[in-house]
């Protein structure tokens, strides 16, 4: 038996956001029918961080495995990523471990994904502007997705590193064919079109007020207990839709208003997949707000390791390695 190893590098040069985008997308719609297996994630929590397992099984893909990843938010004060993560696929038939591969920029790619695919449903078909609260690694995918469908003209980004931010701007004007410039507050910021948040706060940092009719967030950044972005009284204004209600429940932006009783589980309008597949509605005004309340999950993984294994095997990329 053999196993096939596959970088960090060989999976950049193997995925593109032209082909996760509709990979997840039929991941969500699988997901919203019903038909795939996710269990919850399982978490380890330490003094600076935490480590996450996120197993999954797409019946319609034949695709099964696990994905491990942490969340250490210090570690770029180490000269390290904040997020890293492996994915391990094995055969639906026996059980076989097929691949390893790295998952640090898959992760990003598929969450960027998930965001371009939400605001495709949720957001207004004509959204040009796009603020961004965080400008680490995902809102640099978040980016990468709403330009392949939207006609983005101006993005504006606010990061409490300078530093961090100028490297975001530089990234958007040479990639993508719309301005992109640094905002002084997070309010500026929100006087946008499609908001991006990405920050691992523990308290709300966008405020209900700031958020003018007619707008989209992707709320990216609560990914665990305790995490939050939104004031409450910016989800009881809004139409929310999570990725995945026992998941969001658990760590993502609705899971501190609902522990507090400032929201409810039954305000949330729907999952995503639900919507993908047609079976609730997504945007339906020109005013209403709109969230997508993003967790991250194991399908989407899954979907996008799956497409890499295949194209790497196509094209002989990635090391054998001898398992049994």
């Amino acid at each position: 038996m053999e196993l096939l190893w596959l970088s960090e590098d060989d999976v950049r040069s193997l995925l593109t956001m032209e082909e996760a985008i509709p990979a997840v997308e039929s991941a969500f719609a699988e997901h919203g029918l019903g038909n795939v297996q996710m269990p919850p994630k399982s978490y380890l929590y330490y003094d600076h961080g935490d480590l996450r397992t996120m197993p999954a099984y797409i019946k319609k893909l034949g695709a099964t495995g696990v994905k491990i990843v942490n969340s250490h938010p210090t570690n770029p004060q180490r000269g390290m990523p904040s997020v890293m993560a492996i994915v391990v696929l094995n055969s639906v038939e026996t059980g076989a471990p097929l691949a390893v591969m790295g998952g640090t920029y898959l992760t990003a790619v598929r969450t960027g994904a998930a965001g371009g695919i939400a605001a495709k449903y949720l957001a207004r078909p004509d959204s040009s502007v796009v603020g961004i609260v965080g400008a680490g690694a995902q809102a640099r995918t978040q980016i990468m997705a709403l330009a392949k469908l939207f006609g983005l003209e101006l993005v504006k980004v606010l990061d409490k590193s300078p530093e961090r931010a100028g490297a975001f701007v530089s990234d958007v004007r040479g990639h993508l064919n719309c301005d992109c410039v640094i905002v002084s507050d997070v309010k500026e910021a929100c006087d946008c079109d499609i908001l991006v948040t990405a920050t691992p706060s523990r308290s709300p940092v966008v405020l209900s007020d700031w958020i003018k009719s007619g707008t989209h967030i992707n709320a990216i950044g609560a990914d665990a207990p305790g995490k939050q972005e939104l004031e409450p009284s910016l989800l009881r204004r809004a139409k929310v839709v999570v990725d995945d209600i026992s998941q969001a429940i658990h760590s993502g932006e609705v899971n501190v208003p609902i522990s507090r009783g400032e929201y409810r589980r039954e305000d949330i309008h729907a999952q995503l997949g639900e919507i993908v597949a047609g079976m609730l509605p997504g945007r339906e005004s020109e005013k209403e707000i709109t969230i997508f309340d993003s967790t991250g999950l194991a399908i989407q993984d899954i979907a996008v390791g799956s497409l890499v294994y295949t194209k790497a095997r196509a094209l002989g990329m990635g090391t054998v390695l001898e398992f049994l």
